[in-house]
């Protein structure tokens, strides 16, 4: 199944990160959270990506041109009929990554119509180039196909900001430094669309994701969704991206679903 990943932002409360590079290629670890959120797909075998490009997004065609060589070991033949052998092969040789110029100051719903002449099945993926999450994909796709409507959205817990507690007759009953929160329910991003509904999306470059698109469809009661009790969080702040780093050196990171997909492949 192909996924659409919005990759125009700014990240402009990231601070310098965002003066050099676009949000989705902020480093987590050694590599772009980009990477990291289409290494999470691709543990679920969605390998065919369409990355809507925007702010900086030379930055991330580069990235992926040059990928093979940087992943791998490489002999480069100088002079005129110069050429260059990549040897081995990593994890990602079975992707297919397009890369499309959405507009650098596109909204979201405008870059999603932007890239409908690269979507060619009947059922695609979206989701947003700057957060992570422990989401089963198949069971999000089997209730998507379940219902039969236009759209599904993921429904998670927001990241609290502060610890939680509990109290009773000013005695704390319960406290936890969890990064998220019990109460209420945010998009998540993690969507599933029929390709019906580009019907509902605008050429102007201001139409809105959230404000038009999922309004829409939420009127005509084709919207449904999905709610995940696990692990999420965007990377909206600095020190967000200090806990999604945090979490992935200490070896912790819960979307880290492929080394667990690595194991149970050499188990059997």
């Amino acid at each position: 199944m192909q996924v659409v990943i919005l990759c125009g932002g700014r990240g402009t409360r990231l601070g310098r990160e965002s003066e050099i590079r676009p949000k989705p290629m902020v480093r987590i670890g050694e590599r772009p959270i980009l990477w990291h959120i289409m290494k999470y797909y691709a543990a679920f075998d969605h390998r065919q990506f369409v990355l809507c490009l925007g702010y900086l997004g030379d930055v991330i065609k580069d990235y992926f041109l040059n990928y093979d060589v940087r992943q791998n070991d490489v002999t480069v033949e100088l002079g005129r009929n110069s050429r260059r052998t990549i040897h081995s092969a990593h994890a990602e040789q079975d992707w297919s990554v397009t890369l499309a110029d959405t507009g650098l100051d596109a909204y979201t719903g405008a870059r999603l119509k932007a890239v409908e002449r690269y979507i060619s099945s009947p059922t695609f993926m979206l989701t947003y180039g700057d957060g992570v999450s422990d989401i089963d994909l198949g069971r999000l796709v089997d209730f998507h196909l379940s219902h039969g409507k236009v759209g599904t959205i993921s429904a998670v817990h927001p990241p609290a900001r502060f610890g939680e507690l509990s109290f009773a007759e000013g005695r704390v009953r319960h406290f936890s430094e969890k990064p998220q929160t019990s109460a209420g329910l945010i998009n998540g991003g993690f969507f599933v669309f029929q390709r019906e509904v580009f019907d509902y999306l605008s050429d102007d470059p201001k139409c809105s994701l959230e404000r038009d698109l999922l309004e829409k469809l939420t009127r005509a009661g084709e919207l449904m969704a999905y709610e995940h009790e696990g692990f999420w969080q965007c990377m909206d702040t600095v020190r967000e991206l200090e806990l999604l780093n945090e979490l992935w050196s200490s070896g912790r990171a819960p979307w880290n679903r492929w080394a667990d997909r690595s194991e149970e492949n050499e188990s059997s």
